[in-house]
């Protein structure tokens, strides 16, 4: 990103505009619409990016049969409802967080906010991981067809290790958002996407894994995306004032961002929860293989 984009972006979105100019209300609206859609066009892309992961693999894993679409549905909003609706509500705190010290120039205080939210993630997801492990077990005991569980087991347990990714990739993102460093977060979330598709088809495909390489390749494709991150906030010159390192300041304070975590957390659960239970709930259909598929394409 250039000079001008850099200056561009880091302006104020409202400008002081003079009452004596005619034209000067027009001028100030629309220059505000073009920061508003410079900050927000790449956000969109990246969180549609982002999404698409579970959704490519699902499309391949729908050329492997009803029964694996089903069981990769079932698992996918199992670990939307579980895990990734939860990351992604605590690390809405580092939007509050990372914005006061941004605005206060305490540019320090964003790789510490980040560094401690990282260690919090981490430390949900062991809870959360046994939960993946236990997959199968949990959704036949809440009615769910067996063989449809016994798949969806199975593609959780080697979609585990994106739980981890998932939680720090979130972290990532919430840390360059508040410095308005979006393009590079749209760059490195294109890549992924793009080596997705074809990690997928290699994994799905030509090594014979079938579902579980559907899963493994979700895995892979989020940790890409959070390295190509990490390497970006280590070496760009962008984040020279905010990333100063890894700090023991980062230990403290864990249960002042937990209580602002876990409200975020709950409106995201939410809201994303309405959604994932549907497919949840159409395993309890008197056709649970055919209706769970119908439901994972929509």
């Amino acid at each position: 990103m250039g000079r001008e984009d850099e200056d561009h972006i880091k302006s104020p979105l409202i400008s002081i505009i003079s009452q004596e100019d005619g034209d000067g209300d027009g001028d100030g609206v629309f220059e505000e619409m073009k920061k508003q859609l410079w900050l927000a066009g790449p956000l969109i892309c990246v969180s549609l990016l982002q999404y698409s992961l579970n959704l490519i693999s699902i499309m391949f894993v729908g050329h492997l049969g009803e029964l694996s679409l089903s069981g990769a549905s079932m698992a996918t909003s199992f670990a939307s409802v579980t895990g990734f609706s939860l990351f992604m509500g605590m690390a809405c705190a580092l939007d509050t967080l990372c914005g006061q010290s941004y605005g206060a120039k305490q540019y320090h205080m964003l790789g510490i906010y980040m560094q401690r939210a990282m260690v919090i993630l981490m430390l949900v997801s062991i809870p959360i991981a046994l939960i993946w492990l236990n997959t199968g077990s949990i959704l036949k005991a809440v009615g769910q067809d067996p063989d449809i569980s016994r798949e969806a087991g199975v593609y959780a347990q080697f979609m585990l290790p994106s739980l981890f990714a998932y939680g720090l990739l979130q972290c990532l993102v919430r840390f360059l958002q508040t410095q308005n460093i979006v393009f590079p977060m749209m760059v490195s979330s294109g890549i992924a996407t793009l080596l997705h598709v074809l990690i997928c088809w290699l994994l799905v495909f030509k090594s014979g894994l079938g579902t579980k390489g559907a899963a493994l390749a979700n895995s892979i494709s989020y940790w890409n995306n959070v390295i190509l991150l990490a390497l970006y906030v280590k070496f760009s010159s962008s984040c020279v004032k905010t990333w100063t390192g890894i700090s023991r300041e980062a230990i403290h304070g864990i249960l002042p961002f937990i209580k602002l975590a876990i409200p975020s957390a709950v409106m995201v659960c939410l809201e994303m929860w309405s959604f994932e239970l549907i497919v949840l709930l159409s395993g309890l259909l008197p056709n649970p293989k055919l209706e769970t598929s119908v439901l994972s394409i929509w």
